[in-house]
C-alpha cells in the first residue's frame, strides 16, 4: 500500500531526467561481494562433552548455568503462611498451660475431670461456685506463672528459629517460616520447632552460617533468663521428690555453683524449684544442645559438614554407633524417639553447591567452640533420674 501511495504522488519525470537515467543504467555495474550466511549448525552432545573448560572461571560459569536452569526448572514455592501461624498459636496456648499447672499438666487434667464430674454431679445446686472454683484452679493453678513461661521459651525457640530464617533470606537461600510443635501433655509444653530450608543451594560458607546462626541467637536469649532465674532460685523450698526430677545441664552446675553457692541440690531441680525463667531456660539448653549434635542434617550437621567436608560423614556414622550403644546399655530409652528421626531424615550429610569455598579462621574458631554446645546444655542423664 505505502509504495502505491509514492507511485500515485511523484511527479512526472522531464525529459532531461529520462536521459540521465537511461546512461545511469547503462553502466556497468560491479558484481555484489559474496557473504557466507550465518552458520546454524549446532554443535552434538559429543562436541559438547568433548569442549575442554580451560580455566577456573569457565568452570563457574558453567556451574553457574547449571544451577540457573536448576531454578528455572523448579520454581520456588510459596511460602506458607497460615499453618505456621496456627501451630504458633497452639505453642503459646500449650506453653501457658504447662507453665500455669506448674509444669505438670496430667495431674492437673485429672483434678479438672474429677472436678468436672462433680460439678455435673451438683448442677444447679449452692456448691456451683464451689467447684467451678476448683475446676479453674486445676486448669489454670498460677496464670501469671504461665504467661511468663510462655514468653520467655517461645523468645528462646524463636529467636534460634529466626536466627535460621534471617540468615535464609540473607543468602537468598528457600527457606520457611518456623514450624513450633505444641504437645500440652508434656511438662514442657512443646517439643521445639523446626524450619525447612534448601541446604543443597548453600555452599560451604553459607552452610556453616545457616547452621551456627540458629543455636547462638538462642543462647544469646537463653543465658540472660536463666542467669535471672538462678538468682530467683529459692534455697528454702524443699524439694517435692514425689515429683519428676530434671537433672542440671553443666553449664546450670557452673552457675549455680558461681551465683548460688548456698543452693543444696545444684545437680537436679524438681518441679516446685523451678521458677518460670529458669524452666524456660532449662528447655532452651536441651533444644539447643540436641540441634547441635555434630550428626544428619541437624545444626550441628550443617556446622560439622563446613568444617571437615565429606570427611564428616564417617565421624556422624561412627557418633550415630557410639550414641546406639549409649542408649541400649544404660538404658536411656527416652532418646528413642529421637534416634529414629535422625536415622529416617539421613546419617550423612549431602554436599553444598560448592565444597571448595574457605571458611577462615575466625569461622573455623566459632565452629570448633560451637561443637562443645551439646557437652554444656544436654542433660547428662535422662529425665527422671536424680543426678546430685
Amino acid at each position: 500500500m505505502l509504495r502505491v501511495l509514492e507511485f500515485c504522488t511523484k511527479p512526472p519525470a522531464l525529459p532531461g531526467e529520462k536521459e540521465e537515467r537511461s546512461l545511469e543504467s547503462k553502466k556497468p555495474t560491479t558484481p555484489p561481494i559474496a557473504t557466507q550466511p550465518p552458520s546454524t549448525h549446532q554443535p552434538s552432545s559429543r562436541e559438547r562433552e568433548s569442549t575442554p573448560i580451560e580455566s577456573a572461571a569457565d568452570l563457574a560459569a558453567a556451574v553457574d548455568m547449571v544451577r540457573l536452569a536448576g531454578d528455572y526448572s523448579h520454581p520456588p514455592r510459596r511460602r506458607r503462611i497460615l499453618l505456621p501461624i496456627l501451630l504458633f498459636a497452639a505453642t503459646c496456648a500449650s506453653t501457658f498451660w504447662t507453665g500455669a499447672v506448674e509444669w505438670n499438666p496430667l495431674e492437673h487434667i485429672d483434678g479438672a475431670q474429677r472436678a468436672i464430674a462433680t460439678l455435673q454431679a451438683h448442677w444447679g445446686e449452692e456448691t456451683f461456685g464451689a467447684v467451678w472454683s476448683q475446676v479453674s484452679d486445676s486448669l489454670l493453678h498460677d496464670w501469671r506463672q504461665g504467661l511468663i513461661y510462655m514468653g520467655a521459651v517461645l523468645g528462646i525457640l524463636l529467636t534460634h528459629e529466626m536466627g535460621h530464617f534471617l540468615l535464609a533470606l540473607r543468602n537468598r537461600i528457600p527457606a520457611s517460616l518456623p514450624y513450633f510443635i505444641p504437645v500440652p501433655i508434656l511438662p514442657f509444653g512443646t517439643m521445639g520447632a523446626v524450619i525447612g530450608m534448601q541446604g543443597s543451594k548453600a555452599d560451604r560458607r553459607q552452610l556453616f552460617d545457616l547452621g551456627v546462626a540458629g543455636p547462638l541467637a538462642g543462647l544469646a536469649v537463653a543465658m540472660p533468663l536463666i542467669w535471672i532465674g538462678i538468682l530467683q532460685l529459692d534455697a528454702t523450698v524443699r524439694p517435692n521428690t514425689a515429683g519428676m526430677p530434671y537433672p542440671s545441664p553443666l553449664i546450670f552446675r557452673i552457675l549455680i555453683d558461681v551465683l548460688r553457692p548456698d543452693f543444696a541440690t545444684p545437680g537436679c531441680l524438681y518441679a516446685n524449684q523451678f521458677n518460670p525463667l529458669l524452666m524456660a531456660g532449662w528447655v532452651g539448653m536441651l533444644v539447643t544442645g540436641l540441634n547441635t549434635l555434630p550428626i544428619s542434617q541437624l545444626d550441628g550437621g550443617h556446622v560439622g559438614y563446613a568444617l571437615l567436608g565429606r570427611r564428616f560423614n564417617p565421624f556422624a556414622r561412627a557418633l550415630l554407633v557410639a550414641v546406639i550403644l549409649f542408649v541400649v546399655i544404660l538404658a536411656q530409652y527416652v532418646w528413642v524417639l529421637m534416634l529414629v528421626l535422625v536415622i529416617l531424615i539421613g546419617v550423612d550429610h549431602p554436599p553444598t553447591a560448592d565444597d571448595r569455598v574457605r571458611l577462615g579462621w575466625c569461622r573455623r574458631t566459632i565452629g570448633w567452640a560451637a561443637m562443645t554446645i551439646p557437652i554444656l546444655c544436654i542433660p547428662p542423664m535422662r529425665i527422671g533420674e536424680v543426678t546430685w
